[in-house]
């Protein structure tokens, strides 16, 4: 199966994005709040199928946040969430961005353990951030109420 990733800018099929961004942010007042300004990439296979997709946004000239990653489940543990993190870094170090975040539940360890993988270190912890989502979350038998920032420093190769 072939995979192609590209850029969705148009305001209206970034929303048909929304049952994949939930399965990372399970609140769609939250992802929208994020959603209209942010880089989106999809991940789709030869039927145009979305497998995948990352919500990217600009902190400030050095830095981007990545705000979300899902792939669909069927896909998932296939290392396409990998592939997206890697072609949206690619991407924006071709815009000199060279500092990348992202922040993750305390009860996420399936995702620390992930993005550690990919190079990203812990430097901040958010407290009490998922207190001000509507409703609770639970994953690992933990509730997410503190924030895991990690980020990425990439250096220019030569």
């Amino acid at each position: 199966m072939n995979k192609r990733i590209y850029p969705i800018e148009d305001q209206l099929e970034k929303r048909k994005m929304m049952p994949l961004l939930l399965l990372a942010d399970e609140s769609e007042e939250k992802v929208m709040e994020y959603l209209e300004e942010g880089d989106v990439l999809c991940l789709s296979n030869d039927s145009d199928a979305a497998l995948g997709v990352i919500v990217t946004v600009r902190l400030n000239s050095e830095s981007i946040e990545i705000k979300n990653i899902a792939v669909s489940p069927d896909h998932q543990g296939q290392g396409l969430g990998k592939l997206l993190i890697n072609k949206a870094i690619s991407l924006h170090k071709e815009r000199g961005i060279r500092h990348f975040v992202v922040g993750t539940a305390n009860s996420s360890i399936n995702n620390l353990a992930f993005y550690q993988k990919l190079g990203f270190r812990i430097c901040d912890i958010k407290k009490d951030f998922f207190l001000d989502y509507p409703e609770e979350i639970w994953e690992n038998g933990i509730r997410a109420v503190d924030m895991i920032v990690m980020e990425k420093h990439e250096v220019n190769s030569k």
